[in-house]
């Protein structure tokens, strides 16, 4: 899968699962429970993208962006 689309869809599962899950921003939202839904519902084709950086790394950071976590970084 192309990185941009990735991007697109990670970030909108990261939303739905927030919600799904009932996780606020201000609960600081565990990327690792997200990959593991991610796996559990068929989504874990959106962590694989070529990344320098890795698709680890460029998940985590949209999912923190998208969850209001940047501070974490």
């Amino acid at each position: 899968m192309k990185k941009a689309e990735c991007e697109t869809a990670i970030r909108s599962l990261a939303t739905k699962w927030a919600s799904e899950t009932g996780v606020g921003k201000s609960d600081h939202p565990s990327f690792s429970s997200f990959k593991t839904w991610l796996r559990e519902t068929g989504y874990a084709g959106y962590l694989n993208f070529r990344s320098v950086a890795g698709h680890n790394y460029d998940a985590e950071a949209w999912f923190d962006d998208e969850l209001g976590q940047n501070w974490r970084r």
